[in-house]
């Protein structure tokens, strides 16, 4: 069985792939399930309908997902393609500590089947632009940043699975952070996730990033397993139709490499166990 569960399509702002397009290249592929989770970065970004002024970046909208279009382009999506392929409902939320409620409110109005808790910014600072780096050797802000993960998962509890856990690694121009030094962190974020009965993803773009390692890294892979978790899922985090689908295969064959014996999709935010 072949799923993409980190899906982007045209309502993130960093993607103009249209949603039916998606859709349909996923049904060409041989793709069983998709779920969309489209970008919200509460922090940096502004709501749709918030009534605040709308920030642009290279002429797009700069902005968190309009919703209520979002969620009834989905519905009619499951419609007219349900009997070829499954669709899930999922946002990816740029969860920061001092968001969280912003989210709550947000996963309240809108259930979904799937949501990916992601640190894409700490202290609403970025990583992709060196931001967050900038004044901080490697040590302090490698740590920074997973201490703020640390923060995020003891205080929010609406999140199906870590997303992309050491997306760090792909803006670090200093090189690989040793795992050794922040192993301990790491331990105690999954250590959380497993008793919350949450789970981490196993992002594919570590391929055409060129990253010298699995994202997560095979490291925290293992950790996770040892430590007794069992709920992964697999996506591309696609934004454009080569990325969709792409090194999913060869990601279950790994999985199984390292002890993993099942993978998940979600309903109703609840996992649903497939063997590898």
């Amino acid at each position: 069985m072949l799923t993409d569960y980190h899906v982007h399509c045209e309502f993130s702002d960093d993607s103009v792939y249209p949603m039916e397009d998606v859709v349909r290249d996923a049904i060409g592929l041989g793709l069983e399930e998709i779920c969309f989770t489209d970008h919200v970065d509460y922090g940096i970004k502004v709501d749709w309908d918030s009534g605040e002024e709308i920030r642009w970046r290279n002429g797009e909208p700069f902005a968190n997902v309009d919703y209520p279009r979002y969620f009834a382009k989905i519905a009619d999506l499951q419609e007219k393609y349900g009997d070829r392929i499954r669709i899930r409902r999922g946002l990816e939320l740029g969860v920061q500590s001092h968001t969280i409620d912003a989210y709550n409110r947000l996963t309240e109005k809108y259930p979904l089947d799937f949501a990916i808790l992601s640190i894409h910014q700490v202290h609403d600072q970025e990583f992709w632009n060196g931001e967050f780096q900038e004044g901080r050797t490697q040590g302090e802000y490698n740590e920074e940043y997973y201490r703020e993960m640390l923060r995020v998962v003891q205080s929010f509890k609406h999140y199906s699975v870590l997303g992309h856990m050491d997306l760090i690694v792909r803006y670090d121009k200093a090189g690989v952070y040793p795992f050794e030094k922040v192993k301990d962190l790491i331990t105690e974020i999954l250590k959380v996730v497993i008793a919350d009965g949450k789970g981490i993803e196993l992002n594919t773009s570590s391929v055409r990033y060129g990253l010298s390692d699995t994202q997560p890294s095979r490291d925290i892979l293992r950790l996770y397993r040892e430590l007794g978790g069992r709920i992964i899922t697999l996506g591309s985090d696609s934004h454009r139709p080569d990325h969709l689908g792409a090194h999913i295969a060869s990601s279950m064959e790994l999985l199984k490499e390292l002890g993993y014996e099942a993978f998940c999709t979600f309903e109703n935010g609840r996992p649903v166990f497939h063997p590898l």
